[in-house]
């Protein structure tokens, strides 16, 4: 049955990490919307053969626009004006917020896959049921086979199983600390940092048996959290009186400072050698403004890196996504004052997150006509 072209559209799934992100937003922004399946046959006749490849989410608005991805999605209503504005005013918080954005949507995906389907037969019959659900089980099982095989470019393997588990759970110890003082990551209502976070941490970690069973015993203020995040508007009953912005003065309090520490020591030296591909294949290829980063419009990663995750060596996808994250931290700095730029670089500095910002490359990465160009500037 169609659509009614009356309501907001979001195409998704349950279990899916990016839907997750667009629909909290939609949630805590109160803005009214219909999820449906990529299976719906206005998915399959309508939107596939505009986006050219099958992903989600995907947000059809009333009048017929059609966005793809989630931060795209946040994108678009923050333009138009929400009761809840995901971007901090001050500049290191936004700076910050980007960076834990792009923590959560790229890095935790390791996490995320990890506890998914290392444990796949301690949490099987729940997995089965949800790749099942708006479809059937014999697509369910050919997605869920394509989902694991994609564990070994994001660095899952033997040696760092370990790793990535005693990160999840010290990443657990410092959210509760902070969960327990502050609503959310830099104040009174979620930022684009909280929106990065939620994506694994409430489709994979949160709602997959085996790692949301962990999150429930070990830190029950991240598990709230999680909640939080899901619910409809600030759901902050916990929070008596502590208001709806961020924090005031631009300031960072302590409790975020061991978890800006932990991201450091996540996404280095990865990141650097992800960006150091992206420069070679620039240099080699030459594009032109424009030019799609793949030959084809669903592959993400254009290159493979070795490089290391805490120590372990590792061979990981090199996805230009990336920087198109993290290019709106740069784009903070660039309309900051010298003072600020000065202060936030110092901040960064302070934790070793300096480089992660891509700074000036000679190129950039942007999405047009829903899928990833480069940008030459």
């Amino acid at each position: 049955m169609p659509v009614s072209p009356a309501a907001n559209v979001l195409y998704g799934l349950p279990h899916s990490l990016y839907t997750g992100i667009a629909r909290s937003y939609l949630r805590t922004q109160g803005i009214a919307y219909l999820e449906l399946p990529p299976a719906h046959a206005d998915f399959v006749d309508r939107i596939l053969p505009t986006i050219k490849r099958s992903i989600i989410p995907v947000l059809e608005t009333p009048d017929g626009e059609i966005i793809q991805d989630s931060l795209d999605i946040i994108d678009h209503f923050e333009r138009q004006g929400v009761p809840y504005p995901a971007y901090p005013e001050g500049p290191l918080q936004s700076v910050l917020a980007v960076i834990l954005q792009y923590y959560g949507y790229q890095a935790m995906l390791r996490h995320a896959m990890h506890y998914r389907w290392s444990y796949l037969e301690q949490q099987e019959s729940f997995l089965r049921h949800a790749f099942a659900t708006g479809s059937d089980a014999t697509r369910a099982e050919a997605i869920m086979a394509r989902m694991q095989s994609y564990l070994p470019a994001l660095g899952i393997n033997a040696e760092t199983v370990p790793l990535i588990e005693r990160s999840f759970e010290g990443l657990l110890d410092i959210l509760e600390a902070h969960f327990a003082q502050h609503p959310y990551l830099f104040g009174g209502r979620p930022s684009v940092a909280d929106y990065g976070l939620i994506g694994p941490m409430f489709a994979h970690l949160g709602r997959d048996p085996v790692p949301s069973d962990l999150m429930k015993r070990r830190s029950p203020n991240v598990f709230r959290w999680v909640e939080r995040m899901t619910a409809p508007g600030l759901d902050t009953p916990d929070f008596p009186g502590y208001g709806s912005e961020f924090i005031a003065e631009d300031a960072i309090p302590s409790t975020l400072e061991p978890l800006l520490k932990h991201v450091a020591e996540e996404i280095f030296p990865e990141l650097t050698a992800k960006f150091e591909c992206m420069d070679a294949l620039i240099e080699k290829l030459q594009p032109e403004d424009g030019q799609p980063v793949a030959s084809k419009a669903h592959q993400r990663h254009v290159g493979q890196v070795e490089t290391t995750f805490r120590g372990a060596p590792i061979t990981s996808g090199v996805a230009p996504y990336s920087m198109y994250i993290l290019r709106r931290a740069d784009r903070v700095l660039e309309r900051a004052s010298d003072a600020d730029r000065s202060k936030v670089q110092a901040y960064l500095q302070r934790f070793g997150l300096d480089k992660a910002l891509p700074g000036e490359r000679g190129y950039s990465v942007d999405r047009r006509n829903h899928v990833e160009v480069w940008e030459r500037r």
